[in-house]
């Protein structure tokens, strides 16, 4: 097995494919339809994504070896939470444009600095905060123009709910973040992925006496074409952790933007606002200063642990 950080490229062309299938998802998604409910496409894409998962796992020899596992409670915390963000997040793609919902969408780790600051008691200094600040006015600036009062339905508009819903859904899956960063300490890779999958089509099952809607065999395609760029997508993701270190990788989710534009442009007919892109601009710097500085800290951290550890 290679060693981890051995191949920085590696790492990073996997991740940028896996942001290609991830968008690929969300264009299915929004392909599908906008009156299909949350949770009808959150169990769809979940259990459509355990097939790439299940195989490749089963290919490696891993499969059974993933079920094992020392926390059942963490996994079943971190899917309810994941069930929620995605939920939350589908609604939103389905009401707003796509480059504007990726956008919004990039508050993700701004907020689980907050939270890692609340719940777990990180120390975050001057500058996380100051960038924290900084790409959450880009965040209102995105989000401003669909939730103010002098718009025609004001902030019940369907855009609006549909904004609000995209920052739920960043929140929510900050939180996911936090609980991850929990279950990495004890538990395998493989595994979280395995049980998030299972347990986010099982709580998203739940939501089918609220309204689920017949599909139609466009529909129910799309969103089972959905649910395998997801698991394939995961998958990428995952891998390229293993060549890289998060700093070096993590700046390139922000292509995502670039392609979303591209995309939203000629198959949704979306025109980007001056407002959206200024803002993603302000997000972006944002996150990706954060992104830097975590790294930065990373170091200093293992170099102390490296001086005070005794030598002989």
């Amino acid at each position: 097995m290679d060693a981890p950080y051995s191949n920085p490229m590696r790492g990073i062309l996997l991740k940028v494919a896996s942001v290609v299938i991830f968008l690929c998802m969300s264009t299915l998604i929004k392909a599908a339809g906008k009156d299909l409910a949350a949770g009808q496409i959150t169990f769809l894409r979940s259990a459509f994504a355990i097939v790439p998962i299940a195989i490749y796992f089963g290919c490696r020899g891993e499969l059974v070896d993933a079920f094992r596992t020392r926390d059942l409670t963490g996994h079943l915390m971190r899917g309810f939470v994941g069930i929620l963000a995605m939920g939350c997040g589908f609604y939103g793609l389905t009401r707003l444009p796509l480059p504007e919902a990726i956008a919004i969408g990039y508050a993700m780790p701004l907020i689980a600095v907050v939270i890692a600051a609340v719940f777990l008691q990180e120390t975050v200094g001057l500058y996380r905060w100051s960038a924290v600040l900084v790409g959450l006015t880009g965040v209102v600036i995105i989000t401003w123009p669909r939730l103010t009062l002098f718009r025609d339905g004001g902030v019940g508009s369907v855009e609006a709910m549909g904004a609000l819903a995209v920052l739920a859904s960043a929140t929510l899956g900050a939180c996911a973040m936090v609980l991850v960063r929990k279950l990495v300490q004890a538990e395998r890779t493989h595994t979280i992925v395995l049980y998030f999958s299972l347990s986010a089509s099982v709580f998203s099952l739940v939501t089918l006496p609220f309204g689920w809607s017949e599909l139609s065999w466009q529909a129910l395609i799309l969103l089972a074409l959905a649910g395998f760029c997801g698991g394939i997508a995961q998958l990428l993701l995952t891998a390229s952790y293993r060549y890289a270190d998060v700093s070096t990788i993590a700046p390139f989710e922000y292509t995502s933007i670039v392609l979303g534009l591209i995309i939203g442009y000629f198959l949704f007919g979306d025109v980007p606002t001056g407002a959206m892109l200024v803002g993603t601009v302000i997000v972006v710097i944002a996150g990706i200063f954060v992104i830097l500085r975590e790294h930065r800290l990373g170091l200093q951290r293992r170099a102390a642990r490296k001086h005070i550890t005794p030598q002989g």
